[in-house]
């Protein structure tokens, strides 16, 4: 890290304390509403870019770059779901947003009553600090580790690495200001985090094409790799010579270890629509819209920009493996991915330290300052949705319910209390997260996640279309799934079977647990009496006013639509062109 790197670092840090206290100064916060949902203000342009942001934790820098090292495109299916944002923003968003809520288990008492509002929110508080918060912070430290290593303090004779310095101090500012700024103050910083962030992944995946199209490697024609434009075509030629097309491929047979192609396809588009459709850490931000035009188009911009990952993260990991490969020499020096040891002895590629040897290697002086930047932009915007989300949930749909005579003041203590304490679990984990060995970061966190999703997924889907779904149904849906969620993860964790996998792969399991909780939902409901009217007005397809379809429909015309369809497209288009892409 030269002079210059700590410049571009430093000026992030003045940027950023900038944009929190002319959020602060635009919104004062005076009530619970004005500390969760920024006073209900905020433009699409800002939300979709915090949506983007808050989505790309460190943990893409790190696990999805590492992921695709060694796995090519596997992973890529969970980052085209640009198609499931294009969709929450039509099917599921209007009833959130017109139903005024602040949090998604207050949809669920709105729906269908306040047990089934408790589960929700004690399952979720439970999920972000076993996964998002956990993984997102020993990500972040991980990077700090490789990249920094020279930083350090020594007290008392113990000398604090820089895993711990930049992992403690990027808690404890995000944690600042999304206590401070609330979520005003976090979605206007994720809008200048998000040009960070694709400033820093793009100048990666750009010198790393530059540095492998002039490696002089022979292509395909014959011809030697001699611009940036050749870079591609050496990749391809790489994967091919090394015998890796299976294994770097976008889809894997049905037998696959790790991912089954029917596995895959259910498991990734139910963790989406839970993610992206129904998770208080995304709908939060739609809910702190002007207007429902503005909470639309946010969540069609940020499917836009979900398009981004696979190129900003998986392929840099995937150009990774071919300079490594290719032993490409960049100043002087052979570009080398670190090594690990695995359970059978034999070596292979440490994916975790993928993306920061890149960094490392290929950048000069002041774009690795930008890099570094990116992703202290991307470990804080995440760590600082997370908080406020949590700050939410505990607040509204836990403290509040106990105590619903208390004032607003009051409330936003609590909020800001509650963001401190998040704060403290987050570090608080990091030794845990710091004793697990070997990488797989995304792949970890994808499959933690395939166990929570299918029984949320069921209840919200199932409420939405199906009228005579009620509490009971809910409740059921909710807390067996779950359960079922957790046995699995512990079967996993006890008794894994081959390859770390025990009795049913992940994934399958994702899908089996999905048909499980709609039938537990469709029984369950079948046993008790339909729900009262009140839990079907405005919150169920079938129970919609003329008034409320009138306003739906004013708040959306042909530019909502024609961004829509460009949207799907796109993905449609990325498909089309990777699952050949190696033939």
């Amino acid at each position: 890290m030269a002079v210059l790197d700590w410049i571009m670092i430093l000026a992030y840090f003045g940027v950023l304390g900038g944009v929190v206290w002319w959020s602060m100064r635009r919104n004062k916060i005076e009530s619970e509403e004005d500390l969760f949902l920024g006073g209900r203000s905020v433009g699409w342009l800002a939300i979709g870019a915090s949506i983007f942001a808050a989505n790309i934790g460190s943990e893409h820098l790190i696990g999805l770059a590492g992921s695709g090292a060694v796995a090519g495109l596997s992973q890529s299916h969970w980052e085209f779901h640009a198609w499931v944002l294009v969709m929450m923003s039509w099917v599921f968003l209007p009833f959130y947003y017109n139903s005024g809520v602040s949090t998604m288990p207050e949809f669920l008492e709105r729906r269908f009553g306040a047990r089934a509002r408790w589960i929700l929110s004690l399952v979720s508080l439970a999920a972000y600090v076993l996964t998002k918060i956990s993984v997102t912070v020993f990500a972040g430290a991980l990077f700090f580790e490789v990249m920094m290593p020279e930083v350090q303090i020594t007290i008392g004779g113990t000398v604090i690495s820089s895993f711990w310095i930049g992992a403690v101090t990027t808690v404890i500012l995000a944690g600042l200001y999304s206590s401070i700024g609330g979520l005003s103050a976090v979605v206007y910083t994720d809008l200048v985090q998000t040009g960070i962030i694709l400033a820093g992944t793009l100048s990666v995946t750009g010198f790393a094409l530059y540095h492998l199209g002039h490696s002089g490697a022979v292509l395909p024609d014959g011809q030697t790799a001699q611009s940036i434009c050749d870079g591609w075509q050496v990749l391809k030629a790489t994967i091919k010579s090394t015998g890796n097309v299976e294994q770097f491929g976008l889809w894997h047979s049905l037998s696959h270890k790790a991912f089954p192609w029917l596995g895959v396809v259910v498991a990734s588009a139910t963790i989406g629509v839970w993610y992206w459709c129904t998770d208080q850490f995304i709908i939060q931000r739609t809910l702190a819209a002007k207007d429902m035009t503005n909470a639309r188009r946010g969540a069609i911009w940020g499917g836009f920009l979900k398009l981004a990952p696979v190129f900003l993260f998986l392929v840099p990991g995937m150009l990774g493996f071919a300079l490594h490969h290719n032993h490409v020499q960049i100043g002087g020096n052979v570009f080398a991915i670190p090594m690990k040891t695995l359970a059978d002895g034999t070596q292979a590629l440490n994916g975790d330290t993928v993306f920061p040897t890149l960094v490392q290697t290929l950048l000069p002086v002041g774009f690795r300052g930008l890099v570094v930047a990116g992703m202290i932009a991307a470990l804080m915007s995440s760590l600082a949705s997370l908080f406020n989300s949590v700050s939410t949930l505990f607040t509204v749909d836990v403290y509040q319910k106990l105590k619903p005579d208390t004032p607003q003041k009051k409330l936003v203590l609590i909020g800001r209390t509650t963001t401190v304490v998040m704060t403290a679990l987050g570090l608080l984990w990091l030794p845990i997260m710091k004793a697990i060995s070997g990488g797989g970061l995304y792949q970890y966190i994808q499959s933690v996640q395939s166990f929570l999703a299918p029984p949320i997924v069921a209840v919200f889907l199932t409420g939405l279309l199906w009228k005579r779904m009620n509490l009971r149904g809910a409740c059921w849906g909710l807390g067996l799934g779950f359960l079922l969620g957790m046995v699995k993860l512990t079967l996993n964790a006890t008794m894994p079977g081959p390859d770390g996998y025990a009795f049913i792969q992940d994934f399958y399991f994702s899908g089996i647990l999905l048909v499980t909780s709609f039938i537990i939902v469709i029984v369950a409901s079948l046993t008790a009496p339909p729900p009262d009217r009140a839990h079907l007005d405005g919150l169920n397809f079938s129970c919609l006013s003329p008034e409320y379809k009138k306003a739906n429909r004013e708040s959306w015309n042909w530019i909502d639509v024609v961004a829509s369809i460009v949207v799907v497209g796109c993905v449609i288009a990325a498909y089309a062109y990777f699952w050949t892409w190696l033939d």
